[in-house]
């Protein structure tokens, strides 16, 4: 599901990712981002959403849902406005007279009243939230222009990036771990990994008693 996809949705580059049967593209005629409504508990094997969220009543209400609709192990991918980079210290916005909110990573203070700190917002979603990838996307962004919206040059993306991953109830049952597979490999596999672990035993025993670090035979 690709929700607040247009008018330039996901599901036009369906093609290049290649385990993506289908896309659902929500927008408003569908109902309200917030609540979708009319979607089941565990209805998607992903939910992509690219600057939405700022657009939301309740951004913190609305990722609880997008959360719900995803099944377990799979993901949300959501990408939202950095404050600093986009707004640039004017709110409400001068580049988008709907935004609602203002995010950043993280900060003990903002010049935004409307400032939601990312992390904050995902350490309130429930256990099964599992934070995978969070990062900035200031990478071309041009730090001496003057003030000036770069989301309409070609390199300007000025956004922040988060995925999280749905927990199955067994990891949550775990305490977030892992619930790993009792099968063994296949013997070749097996074979590799035993002998990786043999050798790793073998270097320690041929080096012990001997301090590290002081061989200084040329090499």
């Amino acid at each position: 599901m690709d929700i607040g996809g247009k008018p330039d949705p996901l599901a036009l580059y369906a093609e290049l990712f290649c385990r993506v049967k289908s896309i659902k593209t929500w927008d408003r005629e569908d109902g309200d981002a917030q609540f979708l409504q009319s979607v089941a508990d565990e209805t998607y094997d992903f939910v992509h959403s690219s600057h939405c969220l700022e657009h939301l009543v309740d951004p913190k209400a609305g990722l609880h849902t997008w959360l719900r609709v995803v099944k377990p192990g799979g993901y949300l991918i959501i990408t939202v406005p950095d404050e600093d980079l986009y707004e640039q210290g004017i709110f409400p916005s001068t580049f988008n007279k709907d935004h609602k909110w203002t995010f950043t990573i993280h900060k003990a203070q903002s010049w935004s009243k409307k400032s939601i700190n990312i992390l904050d917002l995902i350490r309130d979603l429930n256990a099964a939230a599992e934070l995978v990838c969070l990062r900035n996307y200031s990478a071309t962004y041009r730090f001496n222009l003057p003030r000036f919206d770069q989301t309409l040059t070609p390199v300007g993306e000025c956004g922040i990036e988060f995925i999280i991953r749905k927990r199955p109830v067994a990891e949550i049952n775990a305490g977030g771990r892992w619930v790993r597979s009792n099968q063994q490999p296949e013997r070749e596999l097996l074979l590799h990994l035993n002998q990786t672990k043999d050798d790793f035993q073998l270097m320690k025993k041929a080096n012990e008693n001997l301090p590290p670090f002081i061989n200084e035979t040329p090499l």
